[in-house]
């Protein structure tokens, strides 16, 4: 599958890398091609959706189900099943296939029309009745209302055969010498033909007279010398919308309530064009193809949306209704199967498509060649390969040459050696600057119409970062008109564009310029309040943490003072135990008496010597070692004494407070 880009439109081609087997090969050589490996990445659509030679015409079913396809060499038409993907029967001709019809809503009516002058009409079993027509004819076109079958060719009669009763009707006479192509309107039944001399002829089949007449060969432009050209195929796309194609390569598009083309396309190929269609899901492109191209195209503007060029003559177009894929016969074995995704979706027989497309998006399609490189004259010249024009190694396209990839890169390597060089410097530097620029601290670009307006928003924006989050949610909501007008993409022309520049000295401005300044003076007072609000609230919870600070100062007074009361009631009772004086041998008593004052240990001391004449200290006396856990909480009641006293207010302070009323 080769997916090609023109105008930005991905076009894939199905059918790219297929060969036809021959028919005389036998089914074994045949499975045998199939499991090569470049078989393996083809897709093929339909199994067999090919001819032996050549493909003339292609058609399908109302019911969307089925596909027929003539051609030769031997004539015949092939039908096949979309729902199975395979082909369903061949039928073979004794003459070659001009062009067919189908009647009925599936394959079991169909009407071909042969080279030999004979018109079969064909069931589901196989070839059901024919007919000859008194002239060659070259298109026909069937009437459901009243089951008439309509022929035109090289004559100036138009014949008729109704299929009710089995018989001709009297044909309808024209001025005309003949008729190319021809169209029934699925409206209102006018029956339009184009004539060999490029006028447009309708017929109303109730009165079989003629209605009116366009001249179209005088709005095209004929390069054919004397000849005028001719109506090659008719279209209709609505009861009023009308196409005209011509031998010379244009497509007129007609309002048949008027008499002139109101737009006009030209392929420039000076081809007759064989086929036009419009597409059924978007009404707005039109598809017409020439013996060259297939081109789709825009019905108001005429600007091309893609085009393919399969490089063989192309016959007939087939576009599945509604979707994007497109079949084009050919005079080559392979019909041409493209699918264009920006028209539509796959048909729902092979949806398959749209999860191969969407892997292939990801790739980078080539545009052209695969393996060729494009330059011009001046590129050559800096490779030094100017002395190659002429040769086979460069092919001639547009204004410059095709030249082998291989080739092109052997070339650049002698020319530019340092080349990598170069483009690893490159690389380095783009990367240095990229984290130089994340480095730096952005700043804000002001613009040069209405600079002050700007700054202003800026302002007012900033100005919701200063507050709580409470408040700043408030201001946000308020200011989130003034900060989106900076950003809003509808407003940019208010700073870029010179005429929206606000003219300060205006008449207009000088009146409204009292209003402003007083709703500036009016924001400024809100602020101002809300500012001393939140300072009073400020206030608030400061004087509320100084009463709790003077509450815990109070109580803290206030167990000081308890505090001191069982210190003096400690100190007037007396002590039942007796100390050992200083000299003695427990160390735990030694401890004991550093840790108390120098008058009381003197005094203890004094105490110890006068029991000690009498009576013989004994180990009763002793204060015991169990007590160590008594002294250090004892210690510790001590430490927190000494705490409490640290956060004791003044003497003169304490005083003054039990001295107030």
């Amino acid at each position: 599958m080769q997916v090609t880009n023109v105008n930005d439109v991905r076009v894939y081609n199905l059918t790219c890398g297929q060969q036809a087997a021959p028919e005389w090969m036998d089914d074994t050589k045949k499975k045998k091609s199939k499991k090569e490996a470049d078989a393996k990445q083809r897709i093929e659509l339909i199994q067999g959706f090919e001819m032996p030679m050549l493909s003339n015409s292609i058609s399908m079913t109302r019911d969307g189900q089925y596909i027929f396809v003539t051609g030769s060499y031997k004539p015949r038409v092939r039908c096949y099943d979309v729902n199975e993907l395979s082909l369903k029967f061949e039928r073979c001709f004794d003459h070659e296939c001009i062009q067919m019809k189908i009647l009925s809503e599936d394959y079991s009516k169909i009407v071909f029309m042969h080279a030999n002058r004979y018109i079969e009409f064909h069931s589901q079993v196989g070839n059901y009745h024919t007919i000859r027509t008194p002239k060659q004819g070259r298109q026909f076109d069937y009437r459901y209302s009243s089951c008439d079958l309509y022929c035109v060719g090289a004559t100036n009669e138009i014949y008729r055969f109704n299929l009710e009763q089995g018989q001709f009707l009297e044909p309808i006479s024209s001025k005309s010498p003949g008729f190319n192509t021809c169209q029934f309107n699925p409206e209102h039944e006018l029956f339009a033909c184009g004539s060999v001399e490029g006028v447009l002829e309708c017929y109303d089949p109730r009165a079989r007279s003629s209605v009116g007449q366009i001249d179209c060969a005088v709005f095209a432009n004929s390069n054919s010398g004397n000849s005028l050209p001719a109506i090659s195929c008719l279209k209709f796309k609505d009861a009023l919308n009308l196409s005209v194609g011509t031998s010379t390569g244009q497509i007129l598009l007609f309002d048949i309530r008027s008499n002139k083309p109101y737009f006009i396309k030209d392929h420039n190929y000076n081809l007759p064009i064989k086929r036009i269609d419009f597409h059924t899901q978007n009404d707005d492109y039109i598809l017409s193809i020439d013996k060259k191209i297939c081109k789709i195209w825009n019905r108001h503007t005429g600007k091309n949306l893609t085009s393919m060029e399969p490089g063989t003559p192309l016959n007939d177009m087939l576009n599945i209704p509604g979707s994007g894929l497109i079949c084009l016969t050919n005079d080559s074995p392979k019909i041409f199967v493209y699918y264009i995704p920006t028209l539509g979706n796959a048909p729902k027989w092979c949806t398959f498509l749209d999860n191969i497309t969407e892997e292939l998006e990801e790739k980078p399609a080539d545009t052209v060649y695969d393996d060729y490189k494009f330059l011009t004259l001046k590129e050559l010249d800096t490779l030094g390969l100017s002395h190659l024009i002429g040769s086979d190694l460069l092919r001639a396209y547009m204004h410059g040459y095709f030249m082998d990839i291989r080739l092109y890169n052997q070339a650049k390597t002698v020319a530019e050696p340092f080349a990598f060089a170069e483009y690893r410097k490159k690389k380095l530097r783009q990367k240095i600057d990229e984290k130089r620029e994340r480095s730096r601290v952005p700043l804000p670009i002001v613009p040069t119409v209405n600079k002050d307006l700007a700054e202003k928003l800026r302002h007012d924006e900033g100005e919701t970062t200063t507050k709580n989050k409470k408040k700043k949610a408030k201001n946000a909501e308020d200011k989130i008109s003034a900060s989106s007008v900076l950003k809003d993409s509808r407003f940019q022309s208010l700073f870029t564009n010179p005429d929206m520049q606000i003219d300060v000295n205006h008449d207009a401005f000088k009146n409204i310029a009292p209003l402003v300044s007083r709703l500036n003076k009016q924001t400024a007072v809100e602020e101002d309040v809300e500012s001393m609000e939140e300072g009073d609230d400020d206030e608030d919870y400061d004087d509320r943490e100084g009463n709790d600070e003077e509450v815990d100062l109070m109580d803290d007074i206030l167990t000081s003072d308890e505090d001191e009361d069982e210190e003096k009631k400690a100190a007037v009772t007396p002590r039942r135990t007796k100390l050992v004086p200083v000299g003695a041998e427990d160390e735990g008593d030694q401890e004991t008496l550093r840790s108390l004052s120098f008058s009381e240990r003197a005094r203890r001391t004094a105490d110890s010597d006068k029991s000690s004449t009498f009576t013989r200290p004994s180990v009763a006396n002793k204060i015991p070692t169990d007590n160590k856990e008594k002294r250090r909480k004892r210690n510790t009641d001590d430490d927190d004494d000494h705490r409490r006293n640290v956060r004791r207010a003044p003497r003169g302070r304490m005083n003054s407070r039990r001295g107030e009323p």
